[in-house]
């Protein structure tokens, strides 16, 4: 979808709001969108699979009691940071689930019946009141090498809400917790004027030989260099500082953004909002 040039003149007016981790609450053309559910508290563990898990060190800003109605809820996959045992238990039954095929499989055993699969680049479109949100599975890749066998797949999503009238349309592409690849190259000639980016960053590592640990979420370098290939007119970080095994801090991707040059970073602190359509 493309910006229109100068805008419409009419604005609809929304907001995407940073609850924690790579949880955010998206409100835009009479949509109410929740990404990736994390509402452990400060301390408690997210269980990662394979006998991994990591401990919280942030708060989050909500608790599933406190969320609006929700339309839908786009997961980028499974794991216990993304999908917790408190979403779990607090969102609804009937709730829209976007997801990937592995996760889809598991929430329907779980009683989220209203559950759709994409597979990359496919789409589901969801309409209300006139206005439609159609979700596209963007790449991503958990881990690179052999290692992809022990991680559950994972996909980033292009939002892009098409309000009725003459609001303006708006594309949110949320990385999901992938690592720089060259599928994601398709991207940006698939859809060349994002309007926002969620980049989740954090640079997780799990354990690996000589104690180093294996890269699994993009790292201060990596983010800037899917900012630099697909270039959202607005990215906010996310997903960055809130495990134990998030090793690289916000100062790394502010860090490499600053020596690149590059634009366009808009910080948002959990439980604060970024108005939509951005300026």
């Amino acid at each position: 979808m493309s910006r229109r040039p100068g805008g419409s003149g009419r604005h609809m007016t929304g907001q995407i709001s940073w609850v924690g981790t790579a949880t955010t609450l998206i409100d835009y053309g009479g949509f109410t969108v929740l990404t990736d559910p994390n509402f452990l508290h400060r301390g408690e563990r997210a269980y990662l699979g394979k006998g991994l898990w990591s401990r919280r060190l942030s708060e989050p800003s909500l608790q599933p009691h406190e969320l609006p109605p929700l339309d839908v809820v786009v997961l980028s996959h499974l794991h216990g940071d993304h999908f917790d045992r408190r979403a779990r238990r607090g969102l609804p039954r009937d709730t829209l689930i976007v997801t990937t095929r592995q996760a889809a499989r598991t929430l329907r055993v779980w009683g989220f019946g209203n559950t759709v699969a994409l597979d990359t680049w496919q789409s589901h479109t969801v309409y209300k009141d006139g206005a439609s949100l159609t979700i596209t599975a963007a790449p991503g890749r958990h881990a690179l090498g052999a290692l992809q066998a022990l991680l559950p797949p994972v996909m980033g999503s292009v939002l892009e809400f098409t309000p009725i009238g003459d609001e303006d349309p708006l594309s949110v592409y949320i990385t999901g917790d992938t690592l720089v690849h060259d599928d994601l190259r398709e991207i940006p000639r698939r859809h060349p004027d994002l309007d926002v980016g969620l980049w989740h960053l954090g640079g997780t590592r799990i354990p690996g030989a000589f104690g180093l640990g294996v890269l699994v979420t993009m790292d201060g370098r990596q983010g800037a260099d899917l900012l630099e290939l697909v270039g959202p007119a607005r990215t906010v970080p996310i997903h960055y500082e809130d495990y134990a095994v998030m090793r690289s801090p916000l100062s790394a991707f502010l860090a490499e953004v600053e020596r690149r040059g590059l634009q366009g970073v808009r910080l948002v602190e959990r439980g604060q909002s970024l108005p939509l359509p951005p300026p």
